[in-house]
């Protein structure tokens, strides 16, 4: 990987995004933090927040562009500190809240390293990625939404209160507890299970019409409806789906408790 370069426009998106939510005048003034750098496809742009929006779109070239845009009602956002650790997957960028005195310190790690805790600061952080073709997307948040649209590379996003909408052209993960989730995968193939969770909100996931996948699907209090034939072992009931879709292949899991799930022919 190559050394941090931050770009003359990456500073103008920065301060364009400080000066419209300081000129709101409901927040205290927004501070922007700007990384780009080389990431190779089949690596992975891994983003960890925990209070605020997970956004990312595709880049125009081979360059990974970040933009962190921080901002709060009472806590000093400054106190939020946004680090960058390059490794040999790819590269984690985490909003890093002050630790409070004697407890272990907070630090970003990637995957399910590190340690992440805000006690009581109300920085809210914004992510917004632009993600190069071929590229691995990894967004994780506790209280905000995560949305990556129109991606090439596979897409793994997980948050707590907060929805996700995401499309791609290869595979993709999915879990929330309070939000829906819509997903569309170009991909449903390889061996490990792919899985899209939530509590309370509704499921809908698009697949190519070559899918293949051996299908579970569950609700409590919702229903199920899928566009594809199902073969195999099926057992079909409105709140339980189980069966093959195509020749078969990884396991696919789709389970809410509050919510419907469709699984659908992508056109």
């Amino acid at each position: 990987m190559h050394k941090t370069i931050v770009s003359r426009s990456a500073f103008r998106t920065a301060a364009l995004a400080s000066a419209i939510v300081a000129g709101a005048g409901v927040m205290a003034a927004a501070q922007a933090f700007t990384w780009e750098g080389r990431v190779a496809p089949g690596q992975a742009v891994e983003i960890k927040g925990i209070n605020g929006d997970v956004k990312a779109a595709p880049a125009a070239g081979d360059r990974v562009e970040v933009v962190a845009v921080k901002k709060a009602r009472r806590s000093d956002p400054a106190s939020v500190q946004i680090k960058v650790v390059e490794h040999a997957g790819g590269v984690t960028i985490c909003a890093v809240y002050p630790t409070a005195d004697g407890e272990r310190p907070n630090e970003c790690q990637p995957g399910e390293g590190g340690r992440m805790n805000t006690r009581d600061n109300d920085v809210n952080v914004t992510f917004t990625v632009r993600v190069p073709a071929g590229v691995r997307f990894v967004g994780r948040s506790v209280n905000g939404g995560i949305e990556a649209d129109g991606l090439t590379g596979d897409v793994l996003a997980h948050t707590v209160n907060g929805g996700v909408r995401l499309s791609t052209a290869g595979r993709a993960e999915a879990e929330t507890v309070n939000g829906s989730i819509t997903a569309t995968v170009g991909r449903a193939d390889g061996t490990e299970p792919l899985t899209f969770k939530t509590v309370n909100g509704s499921i809908a996931l698009d697949l190519p019409s070559g899918a293949n996948a051996e299908v579970r699907a569950a609700t409590v209090n919702g229903d199920i409806q899928t566009d594809f034939p199902l073969q195999g072992q099926v057992r079909v009931s409105r709140r339980r789906l189980t069966g093959t879709i195509g020749g078969g292949g990884r396991e696919l899991a789709l389970d809410t408790v509050n919510g419907s799930i469709r699984i659908r022919q992508a056109r």
